[in-house]
């Protein structure tokens, strides 16, 4: 039986997103803190290149101002959606603690154009097809937030629309990352990126717009230069030795339905022993007024216990054994039309 009890910290691993306009750093910041992950774990990173972001940062470049050297990590360069599953399923979780996806925006979009079903007139996906087109992505984020390794989930930034409540028009709300809907809520940590420049003929640098952290340390901020040691290093203190693995929606959805036809066999069952209870009572009944005395028990209560048709058999009980009571007052025994206009419980 559930229960609730005190919070426990049911976490091993962070689950960070990051999303930005081109340029602002995306790639540069995961790996910056995916790489102190990696050598605050001992294990390697795992990267998902959906464009071949990651080409140049597997590279020793002198010239590059900031972290000349190459970064160490494991890349799968691929968008389709089928490849990425079929990689994770095969991912050693003792050899790889950090997995890097880079961009969910690709893979949103495999799901969407794997689609080969018929469209509306308006050449859009009917609403029935979203269902089909959302199982794997959901199968994927399920893998990402409930697998013990730290995550990072980059994604393309998109505009947020809404309706003007003055003028009923359509008009920008902010921004959003490009992805699945409910995407952006997944992560503990979600960062929006854009590039800056401190000063003029100065270099821009990516800053991170703290847009949403669970634990509340980075809630508001921003940050300059992004990297392991002021965005995951505050977090990882509040980290436990345990993660919990969450069911998907597909087994929630069969443990409620299950449960729920349980509930509905055991009110079947119990609406089906309470009428036969009644009905024998009834049976039991030495006069009329023990009869109405036994029949007052039958409350709203327990009457929406009943289903339809137990509570008819209770109701033809009572009229049987009155009209048998009230033919034997009369002495017109087995009589059974005495009963009849007398109101039933």
């Amino acid at each position: 039986m559930p229960s609730f009890q005190k919070p426990q910290p049911l976490k091993a691993a962070l689950k960070l997103g990051l999303y930005g306009p081109a340029g602002s750093g995306k790639t540069f910041t995961a790996l910056l803190i995916a790489e102190g992950l990696a050598q605050h774990t001992g294990k390697r990173v795992a990267y998902i290149d959906t464009e071949f972001g990651t080409a140049f940062y597997g590279q020793t470049v002198p010239q590059r101002k900031v972290h000349p050297d190459r970064f160490d990590f494991d890349v799968l360069h691929t968008k389709s959606i089928t490849e990425v599953l079929a990689a994770l399923k095969q991912l050693d979780l003792a050899r790889h603690g950090i997995l890097v996806v880079d961009s969910i925006s690709h893979l949103w979009d495999a799901c969407r154009n794997a689609y080969t079903g018929r469209q509306t007139k308006s050449g859009s996906i009917p609403m029935h097809a979203w269902t089909a087109i959302k199982r794997p992505y959901k199968e994927l984020m399920h893998f990402l937030l409930a697998s013990p390794i730290h995550v990072l989930i980059c994604g393309r930034q998109g505009i947020d629309y809404g309706e003007d409540e003055g003028t009923g028009e359509l008009k920008s709300l902010g921004f959003r990352m490009r992805a699945e809907g409910e995407t952006a809520y997944e992560p503990d940590v979600l960062l929006r990126l854009e590039s800056h420049r401190p000063a003029k003929n100065k270099p821009t640098i990516p800053v991170a717009h703290v847009e949403k952290d669970r634990s509340g340390i980075l809630a508001g901020q921003t940050i300059a230069w992004p990297n392991f040691d002021n965005i995951a290093k505050p977090l990882i203190s509040l980290l436990g030795t345990n993660h919990a693995t969450a069911p998907t929606e597909d087994e929630v959805g069969r443990q409620d339905a299950e449960a729920l036809a349980r509930q509905e066999t055991e009110k079947v069952a119990r609406s089906a022993e309470l009428a036969a209870q009644y009905a024998a009572c009834f049976g039991l009944a030495d006069g009329v007024a023990d009869l109405e005395w036994m029949a007052r028990e039958l409350t709203p209560a327990v009457k929406s216990e009943l289903e339809g048709r137990d509570l008819a058999h209770v109701r033809k009980a009572y009229a049987v054994r009155l009209g048998q009571l009230k033919a034997e007052a009369n002495g017109m025994h087995g009589n059974q039309d005495v009963a009849a206009g007398t109101p039933n419980p």
